[in-house]
């Protein structure tokens, strides 16, 4: 198999249909389009949880598993509270790189306004390379949450940020020295620091407050991998306008760089939102000084269209992350 997600028809065979035992207390489980499970608890309240890992390899790894965990908790509405992280290290790993991760994740955690609750660290010789897991844990009152099977035909479909901003930063980060051989030190500097824009949590309580109807996190597969879950997990198709679509300049020049296709490339950062008036969502964001844009609408078929100009392209399933193709 592939580096990345297990694809589609992978997962509905080995995972989905293995997976029968049910209970009331779960309202929702993780599936297609859907990033964390939702729980019902006393006094009315709901309990969101989501997992996170992230395989490859980079010496800022644990901090963007954290912002993974953490944005799949606020795209279903809930508040992020805490988290739980663990660690599979190889057995060449010094005290000192684990004390810097631990502390990488306590600086997302303090910037996120949320705890490190617990975590589960172990070394062992079946990895090559650092491997790390976080479940985000988030609490929301009443019976409601944000899933995409509320998704309906006739929908804006609205975009936060831009295209490919996490898979952007890690580059400038983990190829510095290839890119400084083009690009100049500023350059490279702005495209690091797109870290700053990986949490959605403002974004999706805007939205809730906005007339959202459904929120899924952009990450691996990047906006067009986005698109597919969200529509999938709905049920719905797709009529979206490229030229729409947010995308940093930067993230375009380095993923010329590189060969890599920016719409594929893992976007933490930005949120795909279904709503009724989606102009209406995109002000309210705008008023909270998030950029965002209506890029397409819902429809009622199966087919899932890209427009560009006179050309239209049908989405594809999504695909190992463009990231895998340059970092593991």
């Amino acid at each position: 198999m592939k580096t990345g997600k297990l694809t589609e028809n992978v997962w509905k065979r080995s995972v989905r249909n293995q997976i029968k035992t049910k209970r009331d207390e779960v309202l929702a489980g993780a599936g297609i389009g859907e990033n964390c499970a939702v729980f019902s608890c006393e006094q009315d309240s709901l309990l969101s949880v989501s997992v996170q890992p992230v395989i490859w390899s980079g010496a800022y790894a644990a901090k963007y598993a954290v912002y993974g965990a953490v944005n799949a908790i606020a795209a279903s509405g809930a508040e992020p509270a805490a988290i739980i992280f663990s660690m599979l290290l190889p057995e060449n790993t010094e005290e000192g790189q684990i004390k810097e991760w631990t502390a990488q994740t306590e600086a997302a955690c303090a910037g996120l306004g949320i705890q490190a609750a617990g975590d589960g660290i172990r070394v062992t010789e079946a990895v090559n390379h650092p491997v790390f897991t976080v479940s985000g844990i988030g609490k929301s009152a009443g019976k409601g949450f944000f899933s995409v099977k509320e998704v309906k035909p006739g929908q804006d479909i609205v975009m936060s940020k831009w295209a490919g901003l996490e898979g952007t930063a890690v580059l400038a980060r983990e190829k510095e020295k290839e890119l400084l051989t083009k690009y100049p030190f500023r350059f490279i500097e702005e495209a690091k620091e797109f870290d700053r824009f990986l949490s959605i949590v403002p974004e999706a309580a805007t939205a809730v407050k906005s007339g959202v109807c459904a929120m899924h996190a952009v990450s691996e597969g990047g906006i067009f991998g986005a698109l597919w879950e969200m529509a999938e997990g709905a049920g719905v198709g797709l009529e979206i306008d490229w030229k729409r679509i947010l995308v940093k300049q930067e993230t375009v020049e380095i993923c010329e760089f590189f060969g890599l296709n920016p719409y594929l490339l893992m976007a933490g950062g930005c949120l795909l939102m279904a709503a009724d008036n989606g102009h209406g969502l995109v002000r309210a964001l705008e008023e909270a000084s998030v950029p965002a844009a209506v890029i397409g609408k819902t429809t009622d078929g199966n087919d899932r269209i890209v427009i560009n100009g006179e050309e239209r392209r049908f989405l594809e399933l999504p695909k190992p992350d463009e990231l895998y193709k340059i970092i593991r």
